[in-house]
């Protein structure tokens, strides 16, 4: 049997071993595409720094029938499948929302920052937090930037996200990173072991302004005012219909 190439064609594939996603990464002063097979995924919970704000995420979800975590913070495994950078993804019902999350990613020895939205089924979220998670797809950016670049300004990174709802786009979650614990103390979290060979983690959210609630688009941002450089990514949200 042939080896499984690290590197495919441009156009997103899925297979037994994995999600092959092309990025723009600014690293070293320059900016190149490359395909990165992404094996493993993992949504880090409840990973807040401030334990207030902490505590009013927890809250809100609570709010929500979602039950308080056992612990904080928690790792949740999702299929790498998951993850995707269209501009629009579909759920089953309309109880489905996004939350940006600042995301490290670790492929061929090196360490990128990033964002995704942990879109989750809310509904499915009140009785089985993992399988919520599996849901529904992950929508990345398909921009990143080399980790060790930002680490010496870290705090001042700023988190955006907007929800169109209704056909109005309002601010949906905005705050710096600092409301995370560090990426070097998430990742330490979880076995290294099991992050070798391509892998995605998800760090963490902001609370939602208003409330967690559905919108039919959702974009977000990572803002680096010490760089002058953001990545935005958005995507459209279609409500299958629940039969039965």
């Amino acid at each position: 049997m042939l080896p499984v190439p690290l590197l495919f064609p441009r156009t997103q594939e899925a297979n037994m071993t994995g999600t092959a996603l092309t990025f723009t990464i600014h690293a070293d002063g320059r900016s190149f595409e490359e395909t990165l097979l992404i094996r493993t995924a993992v949504i880090a919970g409840w990973t807040g720094r401030d334990k207030v704000a902490l505590e009013k995420h927890i809250h809100e979800l609570e709010e929500l029938g979602v039950p308080r975590p056992a612990s904080t913070p928690i790792y949740y495994r999702v299929s790498a499948a998951r993850l995707t950078t269209a501009g629009a993804i579909e759920n089953t019902g309309p109880d489905s929302s996004g939350e940006i999350e600042f995301m490290i990613v670790l492929a061929d020895g090196k360490r990128y920052l990033g964002i995704g939205s942990d879109h989750t089924d809310r509904k499915v979220e009140t009785y089985n937090i993992t399988v919520s998670k599996q849901m529904c797809d992950k929508p990345v950016a398909s921009e990143l930037w080399s980790l060790d670049e930002v680490l010496p300004h870290w705090d001042s990174l700023i988190l955006r996200s907007y929800a169109v709802i209704n056909g109005e786009k309002v601010l949906y979650q905005e705050g710096s990173v600092n409301a995370m614990l560090p990426p070097e103390e998430i990742l330490g979290g979880f076995p290294a072991a099991d992050l070798k060979g391509g892998s995605v983690m998800f760090c963490g959210t902001l609370a939602a302004i208003g409330g967690i609630r559905p919108a039919e688009r959702f974009e977000f941002e990572i803002e680096d005012p010490i760089l002058k450089r953001t990545i935005r990514h958005g995507y459209d949200v279609a409500v299958l219909p629940v039969v039965g």
